[in-house]
């Protein structure tokens, strides 16, 4: 039996445990939706839907989502989340402002670091609209989450890392790929440059600080089969991503 086949049968004992009637995936035009996705369909056939949310998003986003659903025939709806955003951080805001400032020290404009919060709305948005529809028709969230990106925390906690089911949990970028080749996943969508459309122009690479080549290599060949300044990179956001990866902790006395 082939990997296509043992994950979409996964993904099929997953539906049937939870006592679940289908399988929801949020499609955001990138090559991880789609694989997802396409094996959603194949794991429950007649029982998927796809759910696009542009918040603010780079238009492409949406046309390829578009592409993916009409090849593989995919019903789908859109939830534009632009206004919802844009109130919710105009009721935020005020808040932010009202902590003492010897709490809340205000990062620099061009810091970064300082749109990261604001930009894990949209995630947090997103999954908070999966679960509308999802507990609304029975079904399960399948999450796009692969291997590369879930070992060095590179997702939202409580967004797009909050989900019911992880198929591609334990393959890395690479194998991806190669699944959705085999998947016939159109070649737009595969030949895309990785990004998690959290602002336009962001990639995954560039936000990461080194390839999904550079962390394959750290993961399937250790910290030897990279130079040491990434691999000490790759260790150090894997320690401090550590609690993306498990439950709250809890006192281990009563």
């Amino acid at each position: 039996m082939g990997l296509v086949e043992r994950l979409a049968g996964w993904m099929r004992e997953s539906v049937t445990a939870a006592g679940a009637q289908g399988l929801l995936v949020g499609l955001s035009g990138g090559v991880d939706s789609a694989v997802v996705a396409r094996l959603a369909q194949l794991a429950t056939p007649g029982a998927v839907v796809g759910v696009v949310m542009p918040c603010h998003s780079d238009p492409q986003d949406e046309r390829d989502a578009a592409i993916f659903a009409k090849h593989f025939s995919l019903p789908t709806v859109r939830m534009d989340l632009s206004q919802p955003y844009d109130s919710l951080i105009a009721a935020l805001k005020p808040g932010l402002e009202a902590v003492p400032p010897s709490i809340h020290k205000a990062k620099p404009h061009e810091d970064p670091r300082a749109r990261v919060p604001l930009a894990n709305i949209k995630p947090r948005l997103r999954m908070a609209s999966l679960y509308f529809v999802a507990n609304s028709l029975n079904y399960l969230v399948a999450g796009t989450g692969n291997r590369s990106e879930l070992a060095i925390g590179y997702f939202t906690k409580y967004g797009d890392g909050g989900v019911d089911l992880l198929p591609l949990g334990k393959l890395v970028k690479s194998e991806v790929w190669k699944l959705a080749r085999e998947l016939d996943v159109p070649a737009a969508i595969v030949d895309r440059t990785p990004t998690a459309g959290l602002w336009l122009g962001q990639t995954d690479e560039a936000e990461m600080g080194f390839s999904y080549g550079d962390l394959e290599g750290y993961l399937s060949g250790g910290p030897q089969a990279i130079p040491p300044a990434l691999a000490m990179k790759i260790e150090r956001l894997t320690r401090a991503s550590e609690h993306k990866r498990q439950l709250p902790p809890m006192p281990d006395f009563e």
